[in-house]
């Protein structure tokens, strides 16, 4: 009976895997345009080059004018790389850690679950980091096309070589601290935020739990990360794209330079810029991904998140 429960439970264990994984790469595919128009905006302002004002209109207008429509998913294929392990990793141990604390009920408060989430975020994104990398350099490169450059990498394979052979191999964890600062962010708001979330829903009869409790909660927890996590994803963003110069020397030495530089030149607003277009990407991202995991399970067979 022992060896039929854990079979039972590993193989639980692989269906969520699977189906997290599914969802994160049809969420991923929907909303990835947005992700590029907001790395080009957090981009912008590093260099004196840059300094006019521009805007989302302007940054699609500049994309489809150089690369055409297709230019709009400058870096997907590694952007699905990456999910394959963040998202099934941050989502996966977040539920077991929230089960084994509190196996029965869901009655863990919002800073507890906040706790957890930033926790399970800090470990999906310490493995995922180097495709994370590859996709802010990619998107980055379709800027610089834009500006008459060279693109540094014909593709994804082409750059984790390049970045291995120029910059080593730890060269593929470049900012991964205030990668993993952003990861804890934003997984304390969108984790802890929707699981809360729609439990509340649930309990005050707002919704039964269903997709309008799933789409409610996504708006709530995309807004909540949005928040909390835009200037480390601004500086995260930054600490990526840049690559040592002929000197081998870069732009800004760690994550707390670059912030000083990005403050003093920019001001603090700057810290928040791409705010809607990451918004608007993470709302839609996470429509589509709780509704379509949500979805799969119950057609699976298991419980709800």
């Amino acid at each position: 009976m022992k060896t039929q429960e854990l079979k039972d439970g590993r193989n639980a264990h692989a269906t969520k895997i699977a189906l997290t994984a599914i969802s994160a790469m049809a969420g991923e595919t929907a909303t990835f345009p947005i992700d590029l128009i907001k790395t080009r905006l957090q981009l912008h302002g590093e260099s004196l080059a840059s300094s006019r004002r521009t805007s989302a209109v302007r940054v699609v207008s500049e994309i489809l004018k150089n690369d055409g429509a297709f230019g709009l998913y400058k870096g997907l294929s590694p952007a699905i790389i990456r999910h394959l392990f963040y998202t099934p990793i941050r989502i996966v141990n977040y539920e077991f850690l929230r089960n084994f604390l509190v196996p029965a009920d869901h009655t863990l408060s919002l800073p507890s679950k906040s706790i957890i989430g930033g926790i399970s975020g800090v470990i999906a994104q310490v493995v995922a980091s180097p495709a994370d990398l590859v996709k802010v350099r990619m998107q980055a490169d379709s800027r610089m096309v834009g500006q008459g450059m060279e693109p540094r990498y014909r593709g994804p394979f082409d750059a984790f070589n390049k970045i291995i052979r120029t910059e080593g191999f730890g060269g593929l964890w470049k900012g991964v601290l205030p990668n993993v600062q952003r990861a804890f962010l934003v997984n304390m708001g969108e984790l802890a935020c929707y699981d809360h979330a729609k439990r509340f829903a649930i309990n005050n009869n707002i919704a039964n739990d269903n997709i309008y409790a799933h789409t409610l909660s996504s708006i709530m927890s995309g807004l909540s990360a949005t928040t909390l996590s835009c200037p480390a994803d601004v500086i995260k963003t930054r600490m990526m794209n840049q690559a040592a110069d002929k000197q081998g020397k870069n732009k800004y030495r760690n994550s707390y330079d670059c912030l000083v530089k990005t403050v003093r030149i920019e001001g603090v607003k700057a810290l928040w810029k791409g705010f809607f277009p990451t918004w608007a990407r993470l709302g839609p991202w996470q429509f589509v991904f709780w509704v379509s995991y949500e979805k799969f399970r119950q057609i699976a067979g298991l419980s709800s998140f």
